[in-house]
């Protein structure tokens, strides 16, 4: 019986610190969920897209990032849009949505979609301190870029991108944020799924954006899916209640977490909100 209870000690020993372990050196591939961009597709992109220029910067430690800027027709200087996708995005795939914009179906306003580093042809690997450095660079960038308006920037964050979004806020001036199924902070999202796991110990990439959220003097406009099945309503409503600045919410009926933007709402909240810039 004695060894029995020593071998099931050991066993639990076991699991206790190598699970632990296990998270603390997998957690990048579980936060950055990379997404590569095939050459086949940038060419599809490039005739499928003329309105979108390729656009790729340096960042101050050599990372080469890459993306695409939209420009409007109809304005000069245009309000401009920093969009950051999720965790698993690439985020070509909101040109069709874009492109729409600036043949006129929002005019005037610019948008600049760029992978993070180490997903689509951005170079480097992924973190939280490094792609907020890269959010603010790009910033800095777009402020330089002709025809745009250096007053009227916007930051637009998708689930992970809420936090790099938030981030940006609090460092640099904004007309406005976009956030789409937020949360709270990355540790609060990373204790509903593992409670058995010690997470303030483990966690390096902890996007705490409601630890920001109470000083944010930038409009807010917060599209939480109804059904969202990956960051739950209620972290999404807690930063929504701690932002200190003026905010509008909008419950997007019956969607989840990968389907907001097909919700009747969520185009038409967005494109009323940006139109303010105007």
């Amino acid at each position: 019986m004695e060894s029995l209870v020593a071998s099931i000690l050991k066993i639990a020993a076991a699991v206790a610190v190598g699970l632990p372990l296990v998270v603390y050196l997998a957690q990048d591939s579980l936060i950055f969920y990379r997404q590569p961009l095939p050459e086949s597709r940038r060419a599809q992109i490039a005739r499928q897209f003329p309105v979108a220029q390729e656009f790729a910067l340096a960042v101050p430690d050599g990372t080469r990032l890459h993306g695409w800027l939209v420009r409007p027709h109809d304005a000069t200087p245009a309000p401009l849009v920093l969009y950051f996708g999720g965790n698993a995005e690439e985020v070509s795939w909101m040109l069709e949505a874009v492109g729409d914009t600036a043949r006129g179906e929002t005019p005037g306003i610019a948008w600049l979609l760029v992978n993070y580093r180490g997903y689509g042809a951005s170079e480097g690997s992924p973190s939280e301190r490094a792609l907020v450095a890269d959010a603010l660079a790009l910033y800095d960038h777009a402020q330089r870029l002709a025809g745009i308006d250096a007053e009227r920037i916007f930051a637009f964050g998708r689930s992970l991108g809420s936090g790099v979004a938030v981030a940006l806020a609090a460092e640099r001036a904004l007309r406005g944020v976009v956030l789409v199924s937020p949360f709270d902070s990355l540790a609060a999202v990373a204790k509903h799924y593992y409670p058995y796991l010690p997470v303030d110990w483990l966690l390096k990439h902890r996007f705490d954006s409601v630890g920001r959220a109470p000083a944010m003097r930038t409009r807010l406009l917060c599209l939480i899916a109804e059904r969202d099945d990956v960051i739950p309503v209620v972290h999404a409503e807690r930063l929504y209640a701690a932002w200190g600045g003026p905010k509008t919410r909008v419950l997007l009926t019956a969607a989840n977490h990968n389907s907001t933007d097909g919700a009747p709402a969520y185009w038409p909240s967005v494109r009323a909100f940006l139109e303010t810039a105007r």
